[in-house]
């Protein structure tokens, strides 16, 4: 008996220790009567399911798992209208109950064992009652009188200030916690009055709002990442407070990803968004992200989890990708005219020059040839010159020089790479492909079509001309 005694005791308690590794959350919902009831979280820009239980012989339902879930803001989803309440899941609380009525969920909602989800439902519940309230006031000062509006105003004000005075009691006796960590990260940025002219005022707290963007929102803290909010903040920090320049948008980048490094999931989590965000972008120039993010992140390895064979994909693209960036030198090319005879892109004399890669039996690239046609006879006499390589080898040569004449477009420089060695370096994949080149063969534009060529060389031209201007004034 002691023996068997013994045995139990051991049993009941691998049986405690397990439960309490994992998590156990019972659900009772008063007049709910479907059969199952689903547990989400959100993720970044999305929300996902994490469980799926069945009603209990008692009419309740019990979320469970061996392992405990990630710390973050959760969602107990009803069918079959996606009704829905949220939960603060800490990594030391996940073993609660939750009894709430299917007609008012969050306003029945109670919780036992829950310390952290009863003070977020109070602070749900205080907001709640303060809000009838001042959205009756914003209503009536729509109409009022400017004597009844100041009066108004006024008890407006002291309805902030109690939400303020409740928030900030939260900071100061629980600042660890996630309600504090909630409030904290939903506070705006207070920019200091500045001084000038409006358009000053303006931008000295546009910079003052990117400086300190992020002064209460910790990053580094790996419950954010399971929440609605952080994924707008990131996003409206480097589109919004940003130049949309590859060279700002990378200082923007790197900043959140430091400060998101301490929590390991959220900095994977961005580091991977961000890489497929601007490997796919069709925004000109944004490709320079992409390689950035490659080169100095992937390739030194700053992201382990990536299984090698695909670490050295994402490398090897970005290092082909490196060399043809806007701003970069274009890399030489040694090309072969109809006659033999050897040209290479650097012994194009030129203000500019339009490097263009096409094939005879590409549809775009025929599509594309009316607009080179004309863009070549609108700016031949403003400096500009054709550089085109027909992309075929070997037998298939002929077809470029056929499909030349036939569309007159002889008076541009035409070429071919026979063998191939020197498309490479321009990781030609597809056709048409445009570059073009100032005088010193620096790439200043890219991969844009034919039909927009006309007038972003006309917008180039200009530019240059007023940097010029601007040059000789200094002088």
């Amino acid at each position: 008996m002691q023996r068997i005694y013994l045995l139990l005791a051991f049993f009941i308690c691998t049986i405690s220790a397990f439960a309490q590794n994992g998590y156990q959350i019972k659900v009772d919902i008063e007049g709910y009567n479907q059969e199952n009831l689903y547990l989400g979280y959100y993720y970044g820009d999305k929300t996902l399911i994490q469980d799926t239980t069945q009603v209990d012989t008692d009419g309740t339902f019990t979320f469970s798992g061996d392992n405990p879930l990630a710390p973050g803001m959760y969602l107990v989803v009803l069918a079959p209208d996606n009704n829905f309440f949220q939960l603060l899941i800490e990594e030391d609380e996940q073993q609660f109950q939750i009894k709430t009525q299917k007609d008012q969920l969050t306003e029945a909602i109670q919780f036992s064992g829950s310390p952290t989800n009863k003070l977020f439902y109070d602070y749900l519940a205080f907001l709640g009652s303060v809000r009838p309230k001042a959205q009756a006031i914003s209503q009536e000062m729509q109409e009022a009188g400017e004597q009844r509006k100041a009066t108004l105003q006024n008890d407006l004000d002291k309805i902030n200030q109690q939400v303020v005075d409740y928030q900030q009691n939260i900071l100061q006796q629980h600042p660890e916690s996630f309600t504090a960590l909630i409030i904290r990260s939903n506070q705006g940025v207070e920019t200091p009055d500045f001084s000038g002219t409006e358009e000053e005022k303006q931008m000295q707290s546009w910079y003052y709002t990117r400086r300190h963007f992020f002064d209460n929102i910790d990053l580094g803290d790996p419950r954010l990442l399971r929440t609605p909010f952080l994924f707008e903040r990131i996003n409206t920090y480097i589109e919004k407070l940003h130049y949309q320049t590859p060279d700002s948008t990378i200082q923007a980048i790197d900043n959140v990803l430091a400060q998101l490094e301490p929590s390991e999931e959220s900095y994977k989590y961005y580091l991977i968004q961000f890489l497929n965000k601007y490997a796919s972008s069709k925004i000109v120039g944004q490709d320079a992200i992409y390689v950035h993010l490659a080169l100095n992140y992937y390739a030194k390895g700053k992201a382990s989890w990536v299984e090698e064979e695909q670490l050295n994909k994402i490398v090897e693209d970005a290092s082909k990708l490196e060399p043809l960036l806007i701003g970069k030198i274009a890399p030489d090319v040694k090309l072969q005219k109809r006659d033999g005879s050897k040209i290479s892109l650097y012994e194009v004399d030129s203000e500019y020059t339009v490097l263009y890669f096409w094939r005879y039996d590409c549809g775009h690239c025929k599509e594309s040839t009316p607009f080179m046609r004309d863009f070549y006879n609108e700016f031949k006499d403003k400096g500009v010159k054709i550089l085109a390589v027909c992309t075929k080898q070997r037998d298939e040569i002929a077809g470029c020089w056929e499909y030349v004449a036939e569309n007159e477009i002889q008076n541009w420089i035409h070429t071919v790479d026979p063998y191939g060695l020197y498309m490479l370096d321009y990781n030609v994949k597809t056709t048409p492909q445009v570059y073009v080149l100032d005088k010193n063969k620096k790439i200043v534009m890219k991969k844009i079509g034919a039909e927009q060529l006309g007038e972003v060389m006309g917008r180039i031209i200009e530019m240059d001309k007023n940097k010029a201007a601007e040059a000789n004034s200094g002088e």
